[in-house]
């Protein structure tokens, strides 16, 4: 028979928790007088922000949403003390089966286009990365020449092209073989015309949105997606699993923008409109606070679609804003 085996001497006691001495105290005391001067010239370099903000935004902001609450027209322009009447452009907007129109089209154009423009953009960002040298550089150059276009300008080249009359492109569609389309207005249906206001948006934006995410991914490590291609990560694989991740913030930033510009779009709109689409089928949010204000002098009704506007805003891009906050917390 074996003999018993001795039984394992006991473990040792932890170490006592050493109790802070005098030089401990002295290290929190500087890091916390630290941290709090940190917090005060972080104070002081955002402090002229904010208030040029406030002064540039929040009397035109509070303005708006006074006047939401009033009845201004054509007779407050001229001297007559405008009406207080609550909440009543509200509850006139809330039964205009218009404003609900305007509403989920402004909606549905703004996610449509933005999403659009932020895959073409990420498409073309991927290609500048691949491409040598001098080819990315005249793709560069005239992304930033389409982008500093003035929109005017911009607009009276697309009108000529979609021109019924002279336009280059139903100019195109005959010389090719589809005779229909001598003559055809682009812009008198409400889906042509949105397709060609869509069309418009998205080439003036993809070329901000294109840089951006280009900047984003030469920030990329390639020892990272050669370690993933070591790994036998496919090309798609490092996409979706490697570099997309590590540009999501860029993503996020970029897309939040085109939902907050694409929403209150206005001037492709309405010079589309002036070109021969029909405004009461056409009109976006943006075009409708003008219709109501300028077209009919009813600044009342304006300032409340106004305001609607501002909320959609902060609705849409709310769960950027979280992601944002929260990545920054973190």
């Amino acid at each position: 028979m074996l003999p018993t085996a001795e039984r394992p001497a006991a473990a040792a006691a932890p170490d006592a928790v050493r109790e802070p001495d005098a030089e401990d105290l002295r290290d929190a005391a500087r890091h916390k007088a630290r941290r709090r001067k940190e917090r005060r010239v972080a104070w002081t370099l955002v402090l002229p922000t904010l208030v040029i903000l406030v002064l540039a935004l929040g009397y035109p902001v509070g303005w708006q949403l006074v006047t939401s609450f009033r009845k201004y027209g054509l007779k407050q322009q001229f001297g007559q003390p405008p009406e207080w009447v609550g909440l009543e452009n509200y509850k006139t907007l809330i039964t205009d089966p218009s404003l609900w129109a305007v509403v989920v089209r402004s909606i549905v154009f703004c996610i449509v286009v933005a999403f659009a423009t932020v895959l073409i953009g990420g498409l073309l960002a991927l290609l500048m990365q691949r491409v040598p040298r001098g080819p990315r550089i005249v793709l560069q150059v005239s992304l930033l020449l389409a982008w500093a276009m003035p929109v005017v300008a911009a607009m009276t080249i697309w009108i000529w092209i979609v021109d019924w009359r002279r336009g280059l492109l139903n100019w195109f569609l005959v010389n090719v073989g589809f005779t229909d389309a001598e003559g055809h207005n682009w812009l008198a249906q409400p889906l042509s015309f949105f397709i060609v206001a869509g069309v418009i948006v998205v080439w003036m934006s993809v070329p901000f949105v294109a840089l951006s995410i280009y900047a984003g991914l030469t920030q990329v490590s390639g020892e990272v997606l050669e370690a993933a291609q070591l790994d036998g990560a496919s090309g798609w694989q490092r996409l979706r699993y490697v570099i997309l991740p590590l540009i999501a913030p860029v993503l996020s930033i970029v897309l939040l923008l085109q939902l907050i510009w694409d929403l209150r779009v206005f001037t492709q709109i309405k010079m589309l409109q002036d070109a021969g689409g029909v405004a009461n089928e056409t009109n976006l949010l943006g075009t409708f606070i003008y219709q109501l204000g300028t077209g009919k002098g009813d600044f009342g009704m304006s300032s409340a679609v106004s305001v609607v506007m501002l909320l959609l805003t902060i609705a849409l891009s709310w769960y950027y804003v979280r992601s944002l906050m929260k990545e920054e917390a973190s």
